[in-house]
């Protein structure tokens, strides 16, 4: 929302390049039948193997939280069912043994798997095709749409890592501190960025798909469907989906403050995270010129500082369900968005847990069934509803501060790295290695993808202002500090291992 149209582009740019490496992994996994797991240990690196796996786990456990968290808020304030703080662990639990139900099911009858999957697949088509009603009518209204200016946010703005966004620049001219709020702003669009980066493709998803296709017995003569489905039942469907989505929310909220938001001290109708938000932002800009934080001060500031003040309000989710209004109404925009979130939070809780089975059956060597996948795809349930009871409200705010986005854009170079390298693996490939232009091509394409994911890493950890609580210890010398340790052990066992394979003549 904070960039308005500026920002279209964003998504499907790291989602093309996001299907350039599963395509890659598809590529690898269906030429040898290799567990890429054992491909990466033996052929590679097992740095950059266990480094893989490891993060894809941490990922799947991190991931629940707030999937938990969207889909018992979803039940609880938009469906009506369970209202009320006191009922929070009741509906979590709820959506745990749901998704354990349909995990088991997944493992042990197909028909009754499917029906779960559909119903699912029907409820997030139920929220999805109201933005696209949404879109339609906005579009036919009196106003219109800008579609000249929706097109060109498809063209790509790295600049906006370093610059506000156009939409921005006046009001922080007409500001009493244009340097402060410049600096701001930039900052939540990295944030922003890199949020909407990384969930086109996360490391779980490099993990899911190889063992996948390896489950349906899909072989290398199966590798021209695999691209084909990523291009047209991944990348299509998404493009369409997330660019409904954006322009509805920035049609309805993008540089339009909430009534009341700004006239002064804040009415009471206005929402009151809305108004805690607000207040925040212009008692931090208070602090930055060593003024008192005082609530009588703010209605005397420029009109400019209270725009971006209350520009700069993260918008909870539900907030879109207004966006919907033009299409169901108030009441049915609740109702038809609440069910949408509840269908998206399970189906990505189901996935996660999936993952979650497969990845710790093959730490361990053992086939992808039995009490150790059952326990592997539980964890994620676990941690879920621990998230969503503890880390994701009340005093643990310091979770909130490294949200998930940005620590799985963390991970995503790992894996983006090792299958690089099985991609131009001659042994392993054999004649199944692209040759002349086309391996130019895919090299060129997985470079430019690895950059975008080491640029969205390096964004997530400078960016990060977070400190581990009782230590001192910024979060971001932390993750440079893993990284260089990581960077530093795969070097390590790569001259080992060259040393082994030519040992010193002896005189």
């Amino acid at each position: 929302i904070i960039g308005g149209y500026e920002m279209m582009w964003l998504q499907p740019l790291m989602m093309l390049f996001g299907i350039v490496m599963l395509s890659a992994i598809a590529h690898v996994t269906l030429s040898t039948g290799e567990a890429p797991f054992r491909a990466l240990n033996r052929r590679v690196n097992p740095v950059l193997g266990w480094a893989w796996i490891v993060a894809t786990l941490m990922a799947n456990l991190v991931w629940a939280m707030p999937q938990f968290s969207l889909g018992g808020a979803a039940l609880r304030q938009n469906l009506g069912i369970l209202p009320g703080e006191d009922n929070k662990a009741l509906v979590a639990l709820c959506l745990a043994a749901v998704s354990g139900l349909i995990v088991w099911l997944y493992d042990s009858s197909a028909r009754g798997y499917r029906i779960f999957d559909l119903l699912l697949k029907g409820m997030v088509a139920v929220v999805v095709l109201s933005f696209f009603g949404v879109v339609a009518i906005l579009s036919l209204g009196p106003a219109g749409l800008p579609w000249g200016e929706i097109a060109a946010g498809f063209l790509p703005r790295p600049g906006l890592i370093f610059e506000p966004a156009e939409s921005l620049r006046g009001p922080i001219a007409a500001s009493s501190d244009p340097e402060y709020w410049h600096r701001t702003v930039v900052s939540a669009q990295r944030d922003r960025m890199v949020a909407a980066a990384a969930t086109a493709v996360g490391i779980n998803m490099t993990f899911l798909l190889p063992y996948s296709m390896r489950k349906r017995g899909w072989d290398r003569d199966f590798r021209g469907l695999a691209r084909f489905d990523l291009a047209t039942g991944l990348f299509v469907p998404f493009v369409l989906a997330t660019s409904c989505v954006v322009i509805a929310a920035a049609a309805q909220f993008h540089g339009k403050p909430e009534p009341g938001l700004i006239e002064g001290r804040t009415s009471a109708g206005v929402p009151a995270k809305l108004r805690v938000e607000y207040e925040a932002n212009l008692s931090a800009l208070l602090r930055s010129n060593g003024e008192a934080c005082d609530p009588e001060k703010f209605a005397t500031l420029p009109e400019a500082d209270r725009v971006l003040a209350a520009t700069l309000i993260q918008r909870d989710a539900f907030a879109l369900a207004d966006s919907l209004k033009a299409l169901a109404g108030e009441g049915w925009s609740q109702t038809v968005f609440g069910i949408g979130v509840v269908g998206m939070a399970v189906s990505s809780i189901v996935i996660l847990m999936l993952i979650n089975g497969f990845t710790v059956c093959e730490m361990f060597g053992r086939p992808s069934r039995g009490w150790l996948y059952r326990v592997g795809a539980l964890l994620p349930a676990v941690s879920g509803v621990f998230g969503a009871l503890y880390l994701w409200s009340g005093k643990a705010q310091f979770y909130l501060a490294v949200p998930t986005s940005r620590f799985g854009m963390v991970l995503l170079p790992i894996a983006y790295i090792g299958f690089f390298f099985l991609m131009n693996h001659r042994r392993l490939l054999g004649d199944a290695m692209p040759a002349g232009g086309r391996r130019v091509a895919w090299n060129v394409l997985m470079t430019i993808a690895i950059a975008l994911s080491l640029t969205g890493a390096a964004i997530s950890i400078l960016n990060d202002t977070a400190v581990l609580p009782g230590t001192g210890i910024a979060v971001r010398h932390l993750a440079t500090g893993l990284a260089g340790m990581l960077a530093g052990g795969a070097l390590l066992v790569f001259f080992l291992r060259k040393r082994r394979a030519n040992p010193p003549a002896s005189p």
